[in-house]
């Protein structure tokens, strides 16, 4: 089986290919892979190359596929895993397999990864039981898990103390007041939806410098559907404001129980705490892209005040169990954090793109020979290109969104590689 994919020789060293995958042994999976959503955690291995601790010292001999958002149908099944495993059944993988290597799929294999037409699930994935079964209603929203899930173990991580018993308890507080700190991102609106659906908060407020990405957040999830799940969802944009600490204490009415750090940046997590009451909780949730990075805090409250302070990278299985089940049900629609759409051509380009942020996930459809197209863009595209006219049509019939709908003409009506 030929498959086309993006590989990983080096840091920055990226290449578009066709070869043949190896023959599945009894034990393993090939699978068609139909989406894979880009991550900026891609681009830091990219860029990074085997200074990355999950990409391995022989990329450049043994060139790994790149993407780890995957959702695609199985098309051949080992004889072992035969009657556990069906032809046709569609798939997501979960690729945080908590190996001593620190390997996983889409940074460290050769016959895996989501930018790719066909893959090769290896044993070890199937035993850590991270190809798990996906019934949702399109390909996208399957390899949107993934990033919904780290956002959901994210939620998980946070805790909060009864000092009168040090009874301790898990997750953000129900029907408190949540910040998301640098929030306007795809992981920033994947907190607001899983703060109305799962977290039962009560207010949140999403901070960013930018008001173009604020305005585009508020798009894709609004204060008036917050305000129906009784939740308070307020957008600020921070920049040129004399003391922002001071304000958002004010909206807070004295402080945060819960405080996401979406970027990377030691200021912003000095702010978390300063935006704390007291037990209140900062999860430094973005991924730093170098090793050193320092940071400062106020001892005292961490002392007299309880502030926790953890980190959540990732998820694992049961995460993306529950996630998968989340939208299944339809509780959210991860189409709120879909910004573009692309080819397998232009993964190339769009992982190097994100050296300067833009947009939120940006989905690609392996099989398909189409650019980085911004939903937003269909509708001029659309007078000149009638697969445009009709995508810009059918998704502002759904608020905006990317959907099954789209997807489905998407796929029937584009041109294949």
């Amino acid at each position: 089986m030929k498959t086309k994919a993006v590989r990983l020789y080096g840091a920055s060293d990226l290449r578009l290919e066709e070869f043949e995958l190896p023959e599945i042994n009894d034990n393993e999976v090939l699978i068609h892979v139909i989406t894979d959503s880009l991550c900026a955690s891609t681009y830091k291995a990219v860029k990074q190359g085997t200074a990355h601790k999950r990409v391995p010292p022989d990329v450049a001999e043994k060139p790994i596929i790149i993407g780890h958002e995957m959702c695609g149908d199985i098309i051949k099944v080992g004889k072992n895993l035969e009657g556990k495993w069906n032809v046709g059944q569609k798939i997501v993988i979960q690729p945080a397999l908590k190996l001593d290597t620190g390997y996983d799929p889409g940074y460290s294999y050769q016959y895996i990864g989501g930018s790719a037409t066909y893959a090769v699930v290896p044993e070890i994935v199937l035993e850590r039981n991270c190809m798990i079964p996906f019934e949702g209603d399109s390909y996208f929203k399957g390899s949107l898990v993934e990033s919904v899930g780290c956002v959901l173990r994210g939620y998980k991580g946070f805790y909060h103390t009864d000092y009168s018993n040090y009874v301790r308890t898990d997750g953000a507080k129900k029907r408190g007041k949540l910040a998301i700190l640098g929030g306007a991102g795809p992981m920033g609106i994947g907190a607001v939806e899983l703060a109305l659906e799962y977290g039962d908060i009560a207010q949140v407020v999403v901070t960013d410098l930018d008001q173009k990405r604020l305005d585009y957040a508020a798009a894709k999830s609004s204060p008036e559907n917050a305000a129906k799940h009784n939740c308070e969802l307020i957008y600020l944009n921070t920049s040129g404001m004399d003391d922002v600490v001071e304000k958002l204490i004010e909206i807070s009415d004295g402080g945060f129980d819960d405080v996401f750090v979406m970027v990377p940046v030691p200021a912003l997590f000095n702010m978390a705490e300063k935006i704390c009451r007291e037990d209140g909780c900062v999860n430094f949730f973005a991924g730093p892209p170098v090793h050193d990075l320092q940071g400062s805090i106020n001892l005292y409250r961490i002392h007299y005040d309880g502030i926790h302070v953890v980190g959540t990278a990732g998820s694992i299985p049961e995460d993306t169990v529950e996630t998968i089940k989340l939208i299944e049900d339809n509780k959210i629609n991860p189409g709120a954090i879909v910004s573009h759409i692309l080819g397998l051509g232009a993964v190339i380009d769009g992982i190097f793109a994100m050296e300067k942020p833009g947009g939120a996930k940006k989905v690609c459809y392996t099989g398909l020979d189409i650019p980085m197209v911004a939903l937003e863009d269909f509708e001029e595209l659309g007078k000149t290109d009638p697969l445009y006219r009709e995508l810009d049509v059918i998704v502002k019939r759904n608020g905006g969104l990317w959907c099954q709908e789209a997807e489905a003409y998407l796929l029937e009506n584009a041109p294949k590689i």
